[in-house]
């Protein structure tokens, strides 16, 4: 046996350190609003973001910060044919990369990761790797994560999430079968299945599992405790294991007795059964060759649903997502291997509470199922779940029907299926979605709305900076409600929080989530710092270059100490 300091398990692969670093490294980002291609851009409290995931999430984190309630992703498989994320790992594998002919001149991070590439696991494991560890800081403590996969990666998968959460977080690793075997595949067994990892932060109860139907339950004796079914009052001990429960069993009614059987004795000692029978809890049957039975009360029970790890085998295959995407788009092929709706309202009925506002996320959206799913299953339950939607906007095929039609990336298709999805189902019942939410804000990741204004001399001459350019220190194509959403990502304020434009002093201010924030970007003056401090914000914002005057800008805290002197003042 050999031990040491130097010799322990782990898991690793070259560059796992470097994607460590990935996954912890600041961005300069910021994510865009895009009114024109939301849905109830105002009320809605539904993203729908478009940008590199690993960004993304990493501008979420801390906003989002253990708040997202189950995260559901279906990443590429790494079958060889599927397009994935480089993430810059080019600086020290360049020369290989080239060699392979994995980038083209333009240094594209999405390409076709083959079976040939000589860092085939490698690279996939880089690409999931840092995209779980940041999306973990998202999750809530009672949240879950559902991952899709195949046989290809499902064994890396597990190990890299037993690192990322914890091997005691795993909870199931359920099969779904996701087609009907074909003579056509060419592997050796016709692979049918695939898997959904689930994991938990540490907190999550349990899988809801199967609703129980009740079927076997009854009230024949019109029992106050409601509708019973019977249960066995023996275990699986013998009478030397078990003595003090293996005697025989008289009924204080008819004096039957019932004779212990060595080989499996009563559940319960003798006191114990007494004060069962006296509360009206064993059955005696009239053949003492029986055994009596235990009365089981469907109101005593801890809970309506039958937890198992089969829960999925009534779900549909892939041929359903792909038909629902199908019938939305006017009979037209869309999407391929769509995640078919059942599916994923399952993994959400599993994970959510109805009765909250539980936000599900998923970053790998594709032809966004999720949001879809989310959406009906609010319809049917009543439920007030949120969805966070994130996709990278990957350019669809030339020759597809997609591009054929349109769209120009996944992108669009996922948004138009969300805005066709949400109407279909108010459209199916008028009556009890009217409240409904099916709307959603876009969000585009960019470059952030500052300017770099740190540059050194040095670089001034040689870049032929503008000097006057630089008296703004904001991007001179960023809106107000730009910067707005950079504020909300900087202070911690939820991206769907209702957000208005209130008229003060004849101008509009953003009021977001009631005047806990409060951002005025266009010419500020001491009337309307006034205004704006007399309705006392936690938040107040205002731009740098747009004070009237200097005495302004000097003046507008004393204003504030005046008025609300608690509110935290921010000037960009």
């Amino acid at each position: 046996m050999v031990s040491g300091k130097e010799e322990r398990y782990q898991f690793t692969w070259p560059d796992k350190k470097k994607s460590i670093l990935l996954a912890n490294a600041p961005i300069a980002g910021t994510l865009r609003p895009c009114r024109e291609e939301s849905v109830n851009f105002d009320k809605t409290e539904n993203l729908y973001i478009e940008g590199d995931n690993l960004d993304v999430l990493k501008l979420l984190r801390e906003t989002y910060l253990n708040r997202v309630k189950m995260i559901y992703i279906d990443p590429p498989y790494n079958t060889g044919n599927d397009f994935i994320y480089e993430d810059d790992f080019s600086e020290d594998t360049g020369e290989f990369l080239a060699r392979d002919g994995q980038y083209d001149e333009q240094g594209n991070r999405m390409v076709r990761n083959l079976d040939s590439n000589g860092r085939f696991h490698t690279d996939w494991l880089n690409m999931i790797y840092q995209r779980l560890r940041v999306a973990r800081d998202l999750l809530a403590d009672d949240g879950v994560f559902f991952i899709s996969i195949d046989d290809n990666e499902v064994q890396n998968l597990r190990k890299i999430c037993e690192e990322v959460f914890g091997e005691g977080n795993f909870i199931a690793c359920a099969v779904w079968k996701r087609r009907a075997s074909s003579a056509m595949d060419q592997s050796k067994a016709s692979t049918d299945h695939e898997y959904i990892l689930c994991y938990q932060k540490g907190g999550f109860t349990a899988l809801r599992g199967k609703i129980k139907d009740y079927a076997g339950y009854s009230n024949p004796d019109n029992d106050p405790r409601g509708i019973w079914t019977t249960g066995d009052l023996t275990v699986g001990m013998n009478g030397d294991m078990r003595p003090n429960q293996y005697y025989d069993l008289i009924d204080p009614k008819t004096e039957k007795i019932y004779p212990a059987n060595f080989n499996r004795v009563w559940s319960y000692v003798p006191d114990s059964m007494k004060k069962l029978i006296e509360e009206n809890r064993v059955l005696f049957p009239e053949d003492t060759s029986k055994r009596p039975m235990l009365k089981r009360f469907a109101s005593e029970l801890k809970s309506d649903t039958n937890p198992f790890s089969t829960w999925m085998k009534d779900v549909g295959m892939n041929t359903e997502g792909t038909k629902t995407v199908y019938s939305l788009f006017d009979n037209t092929s869309m999407f391929n291997y769509a995640k078919p709706l059942s599916l994923i309202k399952q993994l959400i009925e599993q994970a959510t509470v109805v009765s909250a506002n539980d936000i599900v996320l998923d970053f790998f959206s594709g032809s966004a199922t999720t949001a879809h799913a989310v959406m009906q299953l609010n319809s049917e339950d009543g439920g007030k779940r949120k969805f966070i939607m994130v996709q990278l906007p990957e350019i669809c095929d030339e020759d597809s029907e997609a591009a054929k039609a349109g769209y120009k990336n996944i992108c669009e298709i996922g948004k138009e299926r969300i805005r066709r999805a949400g109407a279909k189902i108010k459209a199916d019942s008028p009556m009890t979605t009217q409240d409904l939410d099916t709307g959603f804000r876009v969000l585009k990741l960019d470059s952030s709305n500052m300017k770099d204004v740190f540059y050194t001399p040095g670089e001034y001459i040689k870049q032929e900076l503008d000097f006057d350019g630089l008296i703004d220190n904001i991007k001179h194509d960023r809106t107000p409600e730009d910067l707005l959403f950079q504020v909300m990502l900087d202070l911690g304020i939820l991206l769907s929080s209702k957000i208005e434009q209130r008229e003060i002093g004849g101008q509009a201010v953003f009021s977001v989530a009631d005047n806990y924030l409060i951002a005025y970007f266009d010419r500020v003056t001491e009337e309307i710092v006034t205004e704006i401090a007399k309705l006392k914000p936690y938040y107040a914002v205002f731009r740098d270059n747009s004070f009237a005057t200097d005495a302004t800008l000097v003046n507008f805290e004393q204003i504030f100490a005046t008025y609300s002197p608690t509110t935290i003042r921010k000037v960009l």
